[in-house]
């Protein structure tokens, strides 16, 4: 009984896993909650990875780049604020970029008093045996939050390699819960 009590101690007393969040203002209207060690991702980095027309409003990342966070408007609007036609509309989109995408969970919610569509799903594009180096299919676990507004919508992602989703999974849900809009 002394044992099963002291493991239990020990057990509670051990630091845990969890990243200490900090927080980070992106803009003067958008601050959120982050690992104290993500940094933020130059433009060379981010375009690499994420190529896009549009430079995000800010994008982190984990010291081994493998996690990220980013921020960026998107060039669709909702001037209706239609947030039900808007989830369907973007996870269309998602369903469309990807070979495979299984979703977790989806719908709107509210963070921090501010209506958000999300979407928390596993993606995989196959891999293309003859091009070197991009053999092997890339399969990531990601949570978007689209912020609507009637002349632009802001998309937040948090995005890493499904084989880190168990570590990093609970730690997407604080990230996008500790958003803050103005």
């Amino acid at each position: 009984m002394q044992q099963l009590l002291f493991l239990v101690l020990v057990s509670i007393a051990l630091p845990t896993d969890d990243p200490k969040l900090v927080k980070v203002k992106i803009s003067d209207q958008i601050s959120v909650m982050l690992p104290a060690d993500f940094v933020p991702m130059g433009d060379l980095d981010f375009q690499e990875r994420y190529p896009s027309v549009r430079k995000p409003i800010g994008a982190y990342t984990n010291p081994d780049h493998e996690v990220d966070f980013s921020a960026n408007i998107s060039a669709t609007s909702w001037p209706d604020g239609n947030l039900e036609m808007a989830q369907k509309f973007f996870k269309s989109g998602v369903m469309n970029m990807f070979d495979r995408v299984e979703i977790i969970s989806e719908g709107v919610h509210e963070v921090n008093g501010k209506k958000l569509v999300y979407l928390e799903f596993e993606s995989r594009v196959k891999g293309d045996r003859s091009s070197l180096g991009n053999e092997d299919a890339v399969v990531r676990y990601s949570y978007l939050q689209y912020w609507v507004q009637p002349s632009r919508t802001v998309v937040f992602s948090f995005n890493c390699p499904v084989r880190l989703k168990p570590e990093w999974q609970e730690t997407a849900a604080k990230i996008m819960k500790s958003i803050r809009l103005k």
